[in-house]
């Protein structure tokens, strides 16, 4: 919806510089080109950029100003049930002068402080300041749908919706040591810290206050592991589930401007489409990238679903140097590496749907909430690894990538690690090999959520993943949606990720997750009278894509490993001992085996050399 940032002096004497502030504002122009508003009193100052979603008139302003006129309040995201406050609003004396989230947000605020937090059904990251008690209050969604950054810096404290305000606002762009070796190992890093020293995400379900005195406390508003353990059992968890997953499509299709789907053709988005057929909206645009290799092509199955439902449909292919310029592009909007590989494509996808729409819905999150990737399998006999492992030392899977990256897998010895280098694509023994790295990363938030996940799922390893990767790898993902389509601005909203569903199914049975060969049972099930059995059944791809065969057969690409073999990458630790002429001429010579390896390193150097130098 929005871009916010702020900054407040904990030296009260100090007063904003608006040059400053207006500067960071305008860094998130990109994800609200609306409306922009200022507010500044004495040591405290707020930003706004506006992505005009529900009332679209000037009366959603922000900063917003309290009706008595004690808070100030900048706001990112949308809560969904936000109509549903009304009579008791009105029966507590608060009126309505707008249509919007952002007042009654306010005013569910001023009556209950964050208590409110719990009763709210949307995605949101805010930032309100108490004129009265000289207090700021900052908070985010269940899930860390939407960003908020923060840093405290020459005695004052920055925060906003992307790193990149922090930094053009002054807070030094410095690469910290401990995040790059979580990305080396881990792909990202997880929880309140970032790639830089001094910058760090309010966590999803947490709230940050900062008192008068300079004192910073941060609280846990939601904890997904008692929510389970609370949680009544489901009775019929069919019926739940599809009545569950309908009401949040209803809930999210609430807005002003037009609504569309990011349809892939894949189970996941065909079920929100789906969903909304039975639902019987009309005049849906769907829109999908393609790639003209089978093997990670799925548009002709969005193409025959969106035509059968009567919705509009659109298309594109991302390639060659169309493609080279979107990384870029989505390097800068990301500003860490991107890891993912699919951020251009949906930067693309945003960028081709925003003429027709402002709201797309993605299925992101099934997977991980219900068991839908396959690296999930190795974990249900864990004992079996060993076997692989033993197996593999006659070669029998060298050639096959899906069993070699197994094989490597199983080299790792203890279940604690099985769980904690399941979403990698490289391992600690891969590491240790080809980046002459032993020394795995301290990864004390990720450690903290496995002991959480071990708890609450003993001697369920496949369970244990799951809500290691909610808390890790998903956030990943809604970062990236986010970046992405705020980059093209554009909204997204992720209807599987709303509490009821989260919370739900965490308490039910493994086979309502894991039956059949692609999991997601529940969901498949859920979807048969909806669904042709093409989409039902049709092998699991995702959002991939053929990078080995971009990097080295793409003319922009090939240009640029020229660069990638002579970066300055090469001489920063972790990477000073990996021989990339080596890697290069491997992979230059048919081993794809070595694609996992030289990607993470080239995007790394893609950040390096286009990013960081604007930043620094």
């Amino acid at each position: 919806m929005c871009g916010i940032n702020g900054i407040l002096h904990l030296q009260s004497q100090r007063k904003i510089d608006e040059r400053l502030l207006t500067k960071m504002r305008d860094a998130l122009e990109h994800r609200g080109p609306d409306d922009q508003g200022l507010f500044i009193e004495n040591n405290i100052g707020f930003g706004h950029r506006r992505l005009s979603i529900i009332d679209t008139s000037s009366a959603g302003h922000q900063p917003f100003l309290s009706e008595n006129d004690r808070y100030i309040m900048v706001y990112n995201g949308e809560i969904y049930n936000f109509k549903s406050f009304y009579s008791e609003l009105n029966c507590k004396g608060f009126l309505q002068k707008t249509h919007s989230d952002t007042e009654v947000l306010m005013q569910l605020f001023e009556l209950y402080g964050l208590e409110m937090l719990n009763r709210l059904n949307g995605m949101f990251a805010f930032a309100i300041w108490d004129r009265q008690d000289k207090k700021l209050t900052v908070a985010r969604d269940r899930m860390g749908v939407k960003p908020l950054y923060y840093a405290v810096y020459n005695d004052t404290f920055y925060f906003a919706s992307e790193q990149k305000a922090l930094f053009t606002a002054g807070v030094p762009l410095k690469i910290a040591t401990d995040g790059l070796e979580e990305f080396v190992f881990n792909r990202f890093v997880a929880g309140e810290n970032t790639m830089y020293e001094k910058v760090k995400k309010v966590l999803p379900g947490h709230s940050l206050t900062l008192h008068e005195n300079g004192k910073i406390s941060i609280e846990k508003w939601w904890d997904l592991k008692s929510e389970i353990q609370n949680h009544a059992k489901i009775q019929n968890p069919l019926e739940w589930f599809r009545e569950t997953f309908d009401d949040s499509i209803r809930l999210r299709m609430v807005s002003d401007v037009p609504v569309g789907v990011m349809l892939s053709g894949g189970l996941d988005s065909s079920s929100v489409l789906a969903s909304l057929k039975s639902q019987n909206f009309k005049d849906i645009q769907t829109f999908n990238i393609g790639f003209k290799e089978d093997e990670h092509n799925e548009a002709h199955l969005a193409k025959m679903l969106a035509t059968q439902y009567n919705y509009g449909f659109e298309t594109m292919q991302l390639e060659n140097e169309a493609l080279f310029e979107k990384l870029i592009s989505a390097t800068q909007f990301q500003d860490e590496p991107i890891m993912h590989l699919s951020e251009p494509h949906i930067l693309a996808v945003a960028q081709m749907a925003k003429p027709k729409v402002k709201v797309l819905l993605s299925g992101e999150g099934a997977d991980e909430l219900m068991g839908g990737y396959m690296r999930y399998k190795a974990l249900q006999h864990p004992n079996l690894l060993q076997t692989l492992a033993q197996i593999n030392d006659f070669g029998l899977f060298s050639k096959k990538p899906r069993f070699e990256k197994l094989m490597r897998y199983a080299q790792i010895k203890n279940n604690d690690d099985l769980v904690l280098y399941n979403g990698s694509t490289i391992y600690p023994k891969d590491i240790e090999t080809v980046f002459g790295i032993q020394n795995s990363p301290k990864n004390e938030y990720r450690k903290q959520i496995l002991a959480d996940a071990k708890e609450l799922y003993p001697n369920n390893l496949r369970r244990q993943a799951l809500y290691f990767d909610q808390h890790t790898y998903l956030c990943s993902l809604l970062d990236r949606n986010d970046r992405c389509t705020m980059g093209a601005s554009i909204e997204c909203r992720e209807p599987f990720l709303d509490q009821r569903l989260i919370v739900g199914l965490g308490t039910l049975d493994d086979k309502w997750l894991f039956t059949g060969k692609k999991g997601k049972f529940i969901l498949k099930s859920a979807m048969t009278n909806r669904l042709p059995q093409e989409i039902l059944n049709f092998r699991k791809i995702g959002l991939s894509a053929p990078w080995g065969d971009y990097l080295f057969k793409s003319p922009a690409f090939k240009d640029e490993m020229t660069s990638f073999s002579k970066s300055e990458l090469f001489q920063m630790p972790y990477f000073e001992n990996i021989n990339v002429q080596k890697l290069i001429q491997t992979i230059t010579n048919g081993d794809k085996r070595m694609i996992p390896y030289i990607l993470p390193l080239f995007m790394t150097h893609i950040w390096l050399k286009n990013y960081v130098p604007k930043y620094s």
